[in-house]
């Protein structure tokens, strides 16, 4: 029997995975990337491009390297436990390399299109178009693994803020965000209190005049180390924890967490006591 051929769509860290797992199973992957690199989300780059998420220099991870690390490549052991995203595109590519995946990625290759196939009730296969140098080309596939991720697109709702049209200032969503030096001196409003929120908050404090950041409710903070010092999802998300989380009623165990976070950073203190447990 002839091995099934699998279109994978984009090259970030799920389209590298899907990748390695295809050819364990004996598959024949060809991956599609629309840029001219690995690495998606994670891949520094000044300028924001179309279709691409976009992140700013001094970003580090919030999943410590002992529970991100790929089960068959774990991270070196030198490498920070969270990782800058420096760092973390030169573990993909230490992953990329180490399995032989590059020649299976097609880069400056994007995707137009893809559709049943006029026989898919029986074959199940797919007709993927794909346009490189301005050449398309159509293929068929037995399976297509969509690897494109879900921070492509700002949202920035400027409806939901009555009065804009009047500002003096300026605003921007944080996926332009690429340095505090434009906000020196000036008064700033963070909207958000997300991974990206808080970051980019923190940032501006040592820059700007003022910082404000704004959050519609409450929310926990958790720390990235624990009291122990050692990483705080390594510490906590683990066998014993699950297996007593799922003991205890979810009262007790929503207090005792509730308790625990409490005791590194007062939230009603700072009016960020979220209503939900």
């Amino acid at each position: 029997m002839l091995a099934r051929r699998v279109a994978i769509i984009g090259a970030g860290v799920s389209g590298l995975c899907a990748l390695k797992c295809c050819l364990d199973e004996g598959l024949l992957p060809t991956c599609f990337e629309k840029s001219s690199d690995i690495g998606g989300l994670w891949r520094f780059e000044e300028n924001p491009e179309e279709g691409r998420a976009s992140i700013y220099p001094s970003l580090i991870i919030n999943a410590s390297k002992e529970i991100m690390s790929f089960s068959d490549f774990p991270v070196p052991e030198d490498f920070p436990n969270y990782m800058h995203n420096s760092k973390i595109m030169e573990y993909f590519r230490m992953y990329a390399q180490r399995f032989n995946l590059l020649r299976h990625i097609r880069f400056k290759t994007s995707v137009c299109r893809m559709a049943k196939c006029p026989d898919f009730a029986t074959t199940g296969q797919w007709e993927v178009v794909t346009e490189s140098d301005g050449k398309q080309e159509t293929a068929v596939f037995d399976a297509v693994l969509v690897c494109t991720g879900h921070h492509t697109e700002a949202h920035l709702p400027l409806s939901t803020f009555p009065g804009l049209e009047n500002f003096e200032g300026w605003y921007m969503h944080s996926r332009d965000y690429k340095s505090p030096q434009l906000f020196s001196g000036k008064r700033v409003v963070v909207v958000g209190m997300g991974n990206s929120g808080t970051d980019i908050a923190v940032e501006l404090s040592h820059t700007a005049k003022q910082v404000f950041l704004s959050a519609r409710h409450g929310t926990w903070v958790m720390h990235r180390v624990a009291d122990t010092g050692y990483p705080f999802d390594y510490t906590y998300i683990n066998r014993f924890f699950q297996i007593l989380y799922n003991l205890l009623p979810k009262t007790t165990s929503s207090y005792l967490i509730e308790r625990k976070l409490n005791a590194r950073f007062n939230h009603p203190l700072y009016g960020l006591q979220p209503k939900h447990r």
